[in-house]
C-alpha cells in the first residue's frame, strides 16, 4: 500500500473509533479565540495549575511541583505539590505504564515511571491540561481544545487514581533500558517540560499525544520506534514494545502482561508508604541485573 493511502486509512479508521467512543453526547468546542494559539494562561482544572519543571546544575537535578494528590474519589481531591532534588546518578531504571480505556481497550494512556536508587518512583506523564469544567473527549482532541501537559508525579498520585478510583487496569512494564538511558530520557523529558512552561503547544490525538511523545524521546535517544498502528492505538504499545525488544522477551508477551497487571497488590497496598516497592512484587522480579 502507498504510504498516503496507508496512513488515509489509519486516519480513516482511528476517526471512526474515536467518534464511537464519544456516542452522542454533545461536543461544547472552546471559543475560536481559545483555539488559535495555546496558552499557559488559562482557568485550570486544580490538579493542573502547576507546572513541573528541571532546574540543573551539572549532574544536579532539582524538579519543582511533583504532583502527590490525596484522592477521595476521582473528583474529589486534596492537591498537593513537592519539590526534589537529587544527583542524576540516582536514577537506575525507567518502566513503561499503560492504562487501556475501560470502554475502548484500542486506545490507552501511557506513561513513564523513573526508578532511584532508594527504590521510589517519579512518573512522567503526557496528558491534556483541562480548564475547569472541561472533560476529555478524543474527538475535541483533534480540534486545538486542549493544551498539551507534562505531569510530573507521584506514583500514589497518577496509579491510585487510575486503580482505585476510575477501575482501571494498570501495567506496569520493566524496561530493558540501562541506567544510563534512563537518565537520558528522564533529562529529554524534562527539558520538553521546560520548554512547555515557556512554549505551551495544543495536544492533538492523533500526533501530540502520550504515546507519540513517549515515541519521539526514545528515538531521540537513537533508538528507531517505527510507525505503527500500535503507536495510533496504544492499547497495544505494551505488545509492540515486547516486539522491539524494549521489555523484557524471556517469557511470552501474554505472561508478561499478567505480571505486570498490578491492580490488585495497588488496592492491598493503597496505604503503605513502600507503595512503588509493594506493586512491582509480581512484575519486577525477572528485572535483568545492571
Amino acid at each position: 500500500m502507498e504510504p498516503f493511502a496507508r496512513h488515509f486509512t489509519i486516519f480513516s479508521a482511528l476517526s471512526l473509533l474515536l467518534i464511537s467512543t464519544s456516542g452522542c453526547q454533545t461536543l461544547k468546542l472552546n471559543s475560536v479565540a481559545d483555539r488559535m494559539a495555546p496558552s499557559n494562561f488559562r482557568n485550570w482544572s486544580p490538579e493542573f495549575t502547576e507546572v513541573a519543571q528541571m532546574q540543573r546544575n551539572g549532574s544536579q537535578i532539582k524538579i519543582r511541583n511533583i504532583r502527590n494528590n490525596e484522592y477521595i474519589s476521582e473528583k474529589d481531591f486534596v492537591v498537593n505539590h513537592y519539590d526534589r532534588q537529587f544527583d542524576l546518578d540516582e536514577i537506575r531504571s525507567v518502566d513503561f505504564i499503560v492504562v487501556p480505556f475501560n470502554d475502548a481497550p484500542l486506545l490507552a494512556h501511557t506513561m513513564l515511571s523513573f526508578g532511584l536508587e532508594d527504590q521510589t518512583q517519579i512518573v512522567v506523564s503526557v496528558e491534556i491540561r483541562t480548564e475547569k469544567g472541561e472533560e476529555y473527549s478524543p474527538v475535541l482532541g483533534i480540534s486545538r481544545q486542549y493544551e498539551l501537559a507534562y505531569v510530573v508525579a507521584d506514583e500514589r498520585d497518577v496509579i491510585r487514581l487510575r486503580t482505585h478510583h476510575r477501575d482501571a487496569k494498570v501495567y506496569v512494564y520493566p524496561t530493558n533500558a540501562t541506567p544510563r538511558q534512563s537518565q537520558q530520557l528522564f533529562v529529554d523529558m524534562m527539558n520538553r517540560a521546560n520548554k512547555l512552561a515557556r512554549e505551551p503547544e495544543f495536544y492533538d490525538t492523533l500526533t501530540n499525544n502520550c504515546t507519540t511523545n513517549i515515541v519521539r524521546h526514545i528515538n531521540q535517544m537513537g533508538f528507531r520506534v517505527p510507525f505503527n498502528l500500535q503507536v495510533l492505538f496504544p492499547g497495544n504499545s505494551d505488545k509492540y514494545a515486547y516486539r522491539l525488544g524494549l521489555l523484557d522477551q524471556s517469557i511470552p508477551f501474554e505472561q508478561l502482561k499478567q505480571r505486570c497487571l498490578i491492580n490488585e497488590l495497588a488496592d492491598r497496598n493503597y496505604s503503605a508508604d513502600n507503595f512503588s516497592q509493594l506493586i512491582r512484587q509480581q512484575s519486577h522480579s525477572r528485572r535483568l541485573l545492571r
